[in-house]
């Protein structure tokens, strides 16, 4: 039985993966992803608080890359601009979980309990860039809607990203930002 507890994770998270795939979501059990990664059960719930969040894990290093790259942002940025910015420094993280990100699309896709999740990571993720945001002091309500609509942009240029390839992940943010803008533009 492996004794590193990142390996023990790795090999949750890929079993899961597996299991996931051959029997869908709603089929496998936690005792089935532990028997998979060969550790008991009871080392699965000791990572993972249930079948779910083994799909999510990486959640808090996503999440505090983008706090904390709003945070070194130069005073005085706007909102929007900070947000930019901190998508970037995210490209890296992007890029290499890339291959799981996309094995797993489909089961998330066709499972509404990971789809809930997935909208829920999401929230935390926009109530952490207000957060920032509101830390840089942008007003509450203006730093809630930057982060919401920022975080939608981000969304967009990843799924451009998802669909041509022939541009990076940072040309696809840009031209999604700039497209915010044109969009705001045209409400004058």
């Amino acid at each position: 039985m492996p004794r590193n507890g990142e390996e023990v994770r790795l090999r949750l998270q890929e079993a899961a993966l597996e299991l996931y795939l051959e029997r869908g979501y709603d089929k496998t059990t936690a005792g089935d992803i532990a028997a998979r990664a060969g550790v008991t059960e009871r080392t699965f719930f000791r990572h993972f608080a249930d079948k779910r969040e083994v799909f999510f894990d990486g959640e808090a290093e996503l999440r505090d890359l983008l706090t904390g790259a709003v945070a070194a942002v130069p005073a005085g940025t706007k909102p929007l601009p900070t947000l930019r910015a901190a998508f970037h420094q995210a490209v890296p993280l992007i890029e290499r979980n890339l291959p799981v990100t996309e094995r797993r699309a489909p089961v998330i896709a066709a499972t509404p309990a990971l789809q809930e999740r997935a909208l829920a990571k999401t929230a935390a993720l926009v109530a952490a860039l207000t957060d920032a945001l509101v830390a840089r002091g942008v007003a509450g309500p203006l730093a809630a809607l930057c982060a919401q609509v920022g975080m939608d942009t981000y969304a967009i240029a990843v799924r451009r990203w998802g669909a041509d390839r022939t541009d990076d992940l940072h040309t696809h943010l840009d031209r999604a930002f700039t497209d915010l803008r044109l969009a705001a533009n045209a409400l004058k």
